[in-house]
C-alpha cells in the first residue's frame, strides 16, 4: 500500500516519501504549508489512490477534542424520561459517535483527515494524544472501551496559525509543503487546464512569480489562486501580449483572483505611481 500521487494531483517526491513513511510508521502525518497549497486535497487523493474511504473532521475555533470521540446528549435523555420514552433505559441511544469513533469502528481501513488543527484551542492537540497513540478511548457513560478495528491513516493539516505542543509533534511525522517551483506548477496547471497554450502559460507564470516575489506583499497568492487566475485568463481569451506589464499600471489583469486585501492592491498602485513619475 503505497501512495504515488494521482492523475489529478501532482505529488512531489518528498511528499510521497512523507506519506509512505507515515503509513509505515503508523504515525499521524502532520502537513503544514501556506493556505491553498493542497494540504486538504492531499488526504482526499490518498483516499482515492489507496482505495480507502475517507472521514473528514473540519476543525473550528469552538471544536473540542471530546467531539471527535463522542457526545452525550443528556438534555434529550432528560426530556425523554419526562415523557416516559422507553429509550431512556439505554444510555447508548443518547451517545453520538464522533469522527474518531467512526474511523475506529469502520470495518475497513480509513483515511482520517483532521483539517486545520491549529484553529482549535491550544489544548486540543494534547487532548487527543492518548487516543491517536493507543488507538482507543473509554466511554464513561456506558463503561466500554472503544478500540480501533484497524488503525486509520491519519492526516492532520495546519496553516501554522499557532504553535503545536511538543508532545503532540513528537508523535507525528511532519512534512511542510513548499510552494512549487515553476516546473512543478506547470505540471499542476496542465492537470487542471490541459492543453493550455504554452506561450500564455509562460507569460502568466512569469508575471505570477514576479508578483509573488514582490517585497512587502502581505498575502502571497497560492497555488489555488493562480489556477483560478488562469481559468479567468482562458475565459477572457487573453493573449500573452495582453499580459505585458504596463508601466502605468503595475496591477496584473484580473488581479482580484490573486490579491486578496487592500494593502497589497495599494502596494502595486504605489509601484505604478512611482513608475509613472520615473517615465516623465
Amino acid at each position: 500500500m503505497r501512495f504515488e500521487g494521482t492523475e489529478t494531483y501532482v505529488a512531489t517526491e518528498d511528499l510521497t516519501v512523507a506519506v509512505n513513511a507515515a503509513v509505515a510508521l503508523e504515525r499521524p502525518l502532520l502537513v503544514k504549508g501556506e493556505p491553498g497549497t493542497g494540504k486538504t486535497e492531499l488526504a482526499r487523493q490518498i483516499s482515492n489512490s489507496l482505495g480507502l474511504p475517507m472521514i473528514e473532521w473540519s476543525i473550528k475555533s469552538t471544536t473540542k477534542a471530546q467531539q471527535g470521540l463522542y457526545e452525550y446528549d443528556a438534555v434529550s435523555r432528560l426530556r425523554d424520561s419526562q415523557l416516559g420514552d422507553p429509550r431512556v433505559s439505554d444510555v447508548g441511544n443518547y451517545i453520538r459517535r464522533g469522527k474518531l469513533w467512526q474511523a475506529f469502528a469502520a470495518e475497513t481501513r480509513t483515511v482520517l483527515l483532521i483539517d486545520e488543527i491549529d484553529k482549535a484551542d491550544i489544548e486540543f492537540p494534547n487532548d487527543l494524544l492518548q487516543e491517536l497513540d493507543r488507538m482507543e478511548f473509554f466511554v464513561y457513560e456506558t463503561g466500554e472501551t472503544i478500540v480501533a478495528r484497524q488503525r486509520p491513516i491519519v492526516i492532520i493539516t495546519s496553516n501554522n496559525e499557532k504553535e503545536l505542543p511538543d508532545a503532540f509533534l513528537r508523535r507525528c511525522f511532519f512534512h511542510y509543503i513548499r510552494f512549487p517551483d515553476i516546473d512543478t506548477l506547470r505540471k499542476i496547471v496542465e492537470v487542471h487546464h490541459p492543453g493550455i497554450k504554452q506561450a500564455l502559460l509562460t507569460a502568466a507564470l512569469t508575471q505570477f512569480y514576479t508578483l509573488r516575489d514582490t517585497p512587502g506583499l502581505k498575502k502571497k497568492p497560492s497555488t489555488s489562486e493562480v489556477l483560478d487566475w488562469l481559468k479567468l485568463l482562458l475565459a477572457e481569451d487573453l493573449s500573452p501580449e495582453d499580459l505585458m506589464a504596463d508601466p502605468a499600471n503595475a496591477l496584473p489583469k484580473l488581479h482580484g483572483a490573486l490579491l486578496k486585501n487592500e494593502q497589497d492592491v495599494h502596494l502595486f498602485e504605489r509601484m505604478a505611481f512611482m513608475a509613472r513619475r520615473q517615465h516623465r
